[in-house]
């Protein structure tokens, strides 16, 4: 449960807070048992010092009733005496003796001899040898003599023993007036209290200091970390700024590679190849005029010109820049299925999700492009007949590419040189992106290319 009180104040106030509560609840508690301890055993020695007293006024004169287990007049006479006219009578208001069997033997009251009351717990403990004290609020039958002066007594039970046998013959009773005793006990309960209120605020204080310095040691640390979570953003911060940048440039550096192929394509169409065709047309020039070259030399040099001007046309061909700028990343997908149905003549499955035809970024438009194109041309070589599917979705950002086949796929493990290596031109054109490029194929289960490649980037 939520205390709204608690929410608004620090971890160290709330800590000193609660543990406020918790030493006044627990000075509560020790004083109290204190307090009720002190009141016990000020009660107790009061009582056994006087019960010692007593005795040794009482017991004298209550030996032969160790015989007879009756008090006679001679000696309640002198028990009398002994209240009225001795230093007895200022400590003791009133006094009782008592038979095993709960009989009145004495009483200052003449009534209450020979009347019997139920024997109860403190009675049945003197007789068992106990000194038993409490304060009483003479509430009881055998207190009517006494209630007509006071409201409460210490009310002491001590047992009268037999010399020689030691054994408890008797109970005498006797009331203190408790206003003595009271004030000793309350002085006793204060010093107590103070003791008890001063160790509780002395711990307080103790734990104030070290609550406070871990508080300062714990704000300055937060401090630091502070400081440094903000360098940190900073330096993320950079670092971002720094791969954006790189981005950039790996995206120019995209579009300048494909420039600069574009050229060397030109440059060997315009070149070795119009060289090489002139060199074919010489040879023609030096056949017969039936068609037969003379020599088997000339025919070596025609087959191996001819050769060679195919193989600059396809390296001219597979050079040249794909022409995507300007279109969508679906769209620059969809170019790359075009050209490899049209030299194949396989058909492609294709699906594009995306929303609208905005236009890629150069950078983003070539490598969607040439992933799409090796990526069919390696199912072409090497998944056999084979179904083949393109998907082209937009994400947060960025193009999801995936192009899957359900051929005879194979062991990444153990590729073939030229397949390993188309992948990982794939790769190094996507991750030079910023992007992700992932491949999974299993030998009868077909293969499937994904790539993630940003388009937030700049082109330019």
């Amino acid at each position: 449960m939520r205390i709204p009180l608690l929410d608004r104040l620090s971890f160290a106030q709330q800590f000193l807070l609660l543990s406020l509560l918790i030493l006044v609840g627990g000075m509560l508690v020790i004083g109290l048992v204190v307090q009720s301890a002190i009141e016990q055993g000020v009660t107790r020695r009061t009582a056994g010092v006087t019960a010692l007293y007593v005795d040794s006024f009482v017991s004298p004169l209550t030996q032969p009733t160790a015989g007879t287990g009756t008090v006679t007049e001679a000696q309640r006479r002198e028990l009398d005496d002994l209240l009225g006219r001795t230093p007895l009578g200022t400590q003791v208001v009133a006094f009782k003796i008592w038979a095993p069997n709960g009989e009145i033997l004495y009483s200052p009251n003449p009534e209450l001899i020979g009347r019997s009351f139920e024997v109860d717990d403190h009675l049945e403990s003197a007789f068992a040898g106990d000194v038993v004290t409490e304060i009483s609020d003479l509430s009881e039958a055998e207190n009517e003599y006494e209630r007509e002066s006071w409201d409460r007594l210490i009310e002491t039970y001590a047992p009268i023993r037999a010399e020689g046998t030691g054994a408890v013959f008797a109970v005498s009773e006797f009331y203190q007036l408790p206003d003595p005793l009271i004030r000793e006990i309350r002085d006793a309960q204060i010093r107590g209290w103070l003791i008890v209120g001063a160790a509780t605020l002395i711990m307080y204080l103790l734990l104030v200091g070290m609550t406070l310095r871990a508080s300062n040691t714990i704000r300055r640390q937060r401090d630091d970390l502070i400081g440094n979570v903000k360098a940190l953003e900073d330096i993320l911060a950079e670092n971002r700024n720094l791969q954006s940048r790189v981005n950039r440039a790996a995206a120019r550096t995209t579009a300048l590679n494909e420039q600069f192929l574009g050229r060397l394509s030109a440059d060997l169409h315009d070149g070795p190849a119009q060289n090489v065709a002139l060199a074919l047309l010489r040879v023609d020039d030096l056949a017969d005029p039936a068609g037969n070259s003379g020599t088997s030399d000339v025919d070596l040099m025609k087959r191996a010109l001819d050769s060679a001007l195919t193989g600059i046309r396809s390296i001219t061909l597979g050079l040249r820049s794909p022409d995507v700028e300007g279109l969508s990343p679906c769209r620059a997908a969809q170019r790359a299925v075009t050209d490899f149905e049209r030299l194949t003549g396989d058909r492609v499955h294709v699906e594009c999700e995306e929303h609208d035809d905005a236009v890629g970024p150069l950078p983003t438009n070539i490598t969607i492009y040439r992933v799409v194109q090796e990526s069919l041309a390696n199912s072409f070589k090497h998944a056999g007949p084979a179904n083949r599917d393109v998907t082209i979705s937009r994400g947060d950002g960025s193009v999801e590419l995936e192009i899957a086949d359900d051929g005879t796929g194979f062991d990444l493990s153990e590729a073939s040189k030229d397949t390993s290596l188309g992948l990982a031109l794939m790769r190094e054109r996507v991750e030079v992106l910023g992007g992700r490029f992932n491949v999974r194929s299993d030998p009868d289960r077909g293969t499937t290319v994904k790539a993630t490649i940003p388009v937030d980037h700049a082109d330019d």
